[in-house]
């Protein structure tokens, strides 16, 4: 934003000039500027922190463009740290690293932190970026292809005329400082390519990628390079279709190594070995920047092998900023430092100063403070800065987030009660409002509906969690899970039957498990584990009553624990407006509730302990709300309520 400077008069300028103050306020130190797509906190200046947002829509865009997609989903919400003191920025990168920039995966944002005082340094995230936008825009492949497309994406350099593609990503240059600390000994991609000895291709395109603690080790080898360059290979001859048929052939129908290379490519795996080899030696560009980096004076970057046009420039990216207060900057900080295993401790205490000051207490120290005692464990600690955080600013999407996340961990801790479920449903609402394609929210969306009862809406939720997550299993997984308990066997039974074959052996072996049980839970209606707790339950009970009587004095009787009785009335969903509640024969209640066609009657056995979610508790008031609804259908008998979700 610009502001037109007035003449300041004569008079006023000499008392600020006597008082010791400058003519020109200073400007605000932070800022937080956000385009389309992501959100830049930056102390570098408005310029600097949009040409940080400008090069990142940039790189999105030619994401879309390689991979031929209209639309680029991004399923985590991306916050750039984008810091001007190198000093501060060495603070907080990871131990033993010497990139000017880092990429940050934590469990609902990613944080990108980057140091702006070195040229072009949003150049060392590519790589993870493309991993991250791979994720959630490409159904899974193979080691080969993400690490292949995550090192062609790597090479991108934006000039202020043209986009350059496809040169040696591991290549030191002096222009660039990412790349030029590397450790003594380590090749090129162009070196290691130049050597007769290459992996044999079908162990390449087999073979996995060993990540250790989301961190991939170095990529200077035979592996990296191949993949490279046989992605460089299908990239530029337009070949992305038939690897597509590959990867169909090859996960899905289990089709052999070598059948499927010859029915997808229309060539042996040898004569495809030989061809990419061919490709490789064809591109000149890569010798001969080899050679002038290896020269006294290199040029500053290397010889594109590929130049487009960009895809729009820089300065037509639309970005608004605002000021930002300090407190709430260092608590921004913090709260990324907190992701980080080796800073969590000392952002922690960095926090509780925040809180414990009111002239730094902000709503995001308070929130940042409350994902550490989820960490823990700590869902009440947990719930008290979020109150608190709440208390400070109810409009702040990420406090609210923080409730149904807390509530989401207390509940996934076996054997623990849920808390805050009922707040859950509100809580969401307002991120997803925020961030309408946030995976995360969707899949506890559909895991708190599933605990409240509610198998068709978690359904609905956990489908599009999948759509916008593909490549998470978990999220299948669920979705298995709830269309299990809506009583949709076939649909779960081809989703489990895909999972069993995962190469995640904790989600193979739960997928197995439940297509084990499945005939079991088709005809009673519960798995082998809930009827097993339903019988130890029924033979406590029993045992209770008899300990009881024997106390009393009376000769104790030999108790048979009664058979457990299933409701076998299908649970049916509607979704309509709640038209009245009759309280008047209290705690049962009757709820009338009309989906525009048909008017329910539905009966509540006892009103104090329904399931409700989106609202504090049922409500003998509520009269034409908007609401979802499960119920036991009793046909020409009554119907019994299961669960509420209020609509706001």
């Amino acid at each position: 934003m610009r502001f037109a400077h007035r003449p300041i008069p004569f008079f006023f300028a000499c008392l600020v000039l006597l008082s010791g103050f400058p003519l020109h306020a200073a400007e605000p130190k932070w800022q937080l500027i956000s385009s389309d797509h992501f959100q830049v906190v930056t102390d570098a200046g408005q310029k600097k922190g949009h040409e940080v947002i400008a090069r990142f829509e940039q790189m999105r865009s030619v994401f879309s463009e390689l991979l031929g997609r209209r639309k680029v989903r991004m399923s985590q919400p991306i916050v750039i740290l984008a810091l001007a003191n190198p000093g501060t920025y060495a603070q907080l990168a990871p131990q033993g690293t010497s990139l000017p920039a880092f990429f940050l995966r934590g469990e609902e944002r990613v944080f990108i932190v980057i140091n702006t005082s070195v040229e072009d340094s949003w150049r060392a995230v590519e790589h993870p970026l493309a991993h991250y936008l791979l994720d959630y825009n490409y159904p899974p492949t193979a080691a080969w292809f993400d690490e292949g497309f995550a090192e062609y994406f790597a090479s991108l350099y934006f000039t202020n005329k043209n986009t350059q593609l496809g040169s040696d990503p591991e290549l030191a240059w002096p222009g660039q400082p990412a790349y030029s600390e590397q450790a003594p000994g380590l090749k090129s991609f162009t070196e290691l390519l130049s050597n007769p000895v290459w992996l044999n291709l079908a162990d390449l395109m087999q073979m996995r990628n060993r990540v250790v603690n989301g961190r991939e080790g170095t990529h200077h080898t035979l592996f990296y390079a191949q993949s490279w360059v046989l992605m460089h290979y299908l990239l530029n001859q337009n070949k992305l279709t038939q690897a597509g048929t590959y990867f169909d052939l090859v996960e899905n129908q289990r089709t052999p190594f070598a059948e499927s290379v010859q029915q997808a490519f229309g060539v042996t795996p040898a004569q495809l070995d030989q061809q990419v080899k061919d490709y490789f030696h064809s591109l000149k560009p890569l010798q001969t920047s080899l050679a002038e980096a290896q020269a006294p004076t290199p040029p500053a970057t290397p010889e594109p092998v590929q130049v487009s046009p960009l895809p729009f420039p820089a300065d037509e990216v639309a970005a608004s900023s605002r000021d930002l207060p300090a407190r709430e900057a260092d608590a921004l900080l913090a709260e990324m430092e907190l992701r980080m295993p080796e800073h969590r401790e000392e952002a922690i205490q960095k926090l509780q100063a925040l809180v414990e000051d009111p002239k730094t207490e902000t709503a995001v120290a308070h929130r940042a403070l409350s994902w550490a005692y989820v960490q823990k464990g700590d869902s009440k600690a947990a719930f008290e800065q979020l109150r608190s955080a709440l208390g400070l600013n109810n409009s702040d999407p990420w406090s609210h987030f923080g409730i149904a996340l807390a509530a989401y961990h207390s509940g996934t801790q076996k054997g623990k009660y849920i808390q805050g479920l009922a707040n859950t449903m509100e809580s969401l609402q307002f991120v997803l409002d925020e961030f309408r394609e946030f995976a995360l929210g969707y899949n506890i969306l559909g895991w708190a509906r599933l605990e409240g009862g509610g198998a068709n809406g978690a359904v609905e939720a956990m489908k599009v969690a999948v759509q916008l997550s593909p490549r998470d299993e978990s999220y299948q997984f669920r979705l298995a899970r709830a269309l299990l308990a809506a009583k949709n066997f076939d649909e779960a039974t081809g989703i489990l039957d895909r999972l069993q074959h995962s190469h995640d052996p904790q989600i193979a072996k739960a997928a197995a498990k439940d297509l084990e049980d499945l005939p079991f839970l088709k005809k009673y209606g519960v798995s082998p584990e809930e009827q097993e707790a339903r019988n130890q339950a029924a033979n406590k009970m029993a045992k209770d009553v008899e300990e009881s009587e024997a106390d009393e004095g009376d000769e104790p009787r030999k108790s048979v624990a009664p058979a457990p009785v299933t409701d076998k009335r299908p649970v049916k969903f509607i979704k309509g407006r709640i038209l009245s509640v009759d309280c008047s024969q209290a705690p049962a209640a009757a709820v009338s509730v009309s989906d525009g066609r048909n008017t329910l009657k539905l009966r509540v056995r006892d009103f104090k302990s329904t399931t409700v979610i989106g609202a504090g508790e049922f409500s003998c008031g509520w009269k034409n709300i908007p609401a979802s609804i499960n119920y036991r259908d009793g046909g020409k008998a009554e119907s019994d309520l299961v669960s509420i979700e209020i609509q706001h």
